[in-house]
């Protein structure tokens, strides 16, 4: 009987073993599946994926390092009063404001952090805007360091000349091109950025405010403009008293347009209308002798 007892158990005892070895084989088939199941979608949505190809130029080569190069020199050498700006936060601000986003649905509102740490008062009476004469404007103000364009605050001289955009579906900055204005989208990060930093130049602006414009060319005031889009319906009436506005011509060229020309006119119009007042002249003497300087033989210029 006892032996009847022991063979029955010993029987029994196998299948038990086999019961719980299928049980744990089948836990971890299922573990494994489950975690297969999430894994693959997370590791589809995590795996880098090309940039999309823009019909504009991609972000400049070394942009991080030029623009910290950039932010070191002008808080430091430049305009050393500005020297307790923090680089640091104000580069990475300025990255955070388009990387990992899709760059045709830039806002204002990402610039706004990069905005606060470079904020700047620029003094009454010494803002330049321009107009289709950028090299003309800034050679003035290389001479006459107490005036400012916008590429003469910290922001502006920092992002001058570069180009940058990055990719919702990526953390890095897409080098090979960027979204162009025109054939792809009005809202990328490069447009939206300029004109966020134009619109505040214009806000801040105080007195009686300058805009080198250029009358060798037809419509010396383009109302699609920077200056003419952004900048002159972000004038304060209640801050700045007028606008003077200075009709450059190339040496030796007779002039296209002049400050009575109609565009001239719109300009004066949009301005009465904002409460604004407005003055012009041709070809005013200081910007002429610098542009004398590059042209010392032409006859108008043996003054």
């Amino acid at each position: 009987m006892a032996s009847h007892r022991f063979s029955s158990v010993s029987e029994e005892e196998p299948c038990c073993d086999i019961s719980r070895k299928t049980k744990i084989c089948l836990c971890v088939f299922f573990g494994l599946l489950i975690v297969v199941v999430i894994a693959v979608p997370v590791g589809i949505l995590m795996w880098p994926r090309p940039h999309k190809e823009w019909k504009g130029e991609g972000t400049t080569a070394h942009f991080y390092e030029i623009l910290m190069g950039r932010c070191y020199t002008y808080t430091q050498i430049v305009r050393p009063e500005l020297g307790h700006k923090d680089c640091q936060k104000i580069g990475k601000a300025f990255t955070s404001a388009f990387l990992s986003k899709d760059p045709c649905s830039s806002t204002e509102q990402d610039y706004e952090p990069l905005m606060e740490l470079t904020n700047q008062a620029v003094p009454c009476n010494k803002t330049l805007f321009w107009s289709k004469s950028s090299q003309l404007a800034h050679d003035y103000t290389r001479v006459r360091q107490n005036m400012f364009t916008l590429e003469d605050t910290l922001l502006g001289y920092m992002a001058d000349g570069l180009r940058w955009c990055g990719d919702s579906g990526s953390s890095d900055m897409n080098y090979k091109s960027c979204p162009n204005w025109r054939e792809d989208c009005s809202n990328n990060s490069f447009s939206v950025f300029w004109n966020t930093v134009s619109k505040r130049f214009a806000e801040d602006a105080c007195g009686v405010v300058h805009v080198v414009l250029n009358g060798s060319i037809s419509n010396p005031f383009d109302e699609r403009s920077t200056f003419g889009r952004v900048e002159v319906f972000n004038l304060r009436p209640e801050k700045v008293h007028r606008l003077q506005a200075w009709v450059m011509h190339d040496i030796g060229s007779a002039g296209s347009d002049s400050c009575s020309s109609s565009s001239i006119n719109v300009l004066k119009w949009i301005l009465k209308e904002r409460s604004i007042a407005f003055s012009c002249e041709n070809n005013y003497g200081p910007i002429r002798l610098l542009q004398c300087v590059k042209n010392p033989e032409h006859p108008s210029c043996r003054f």
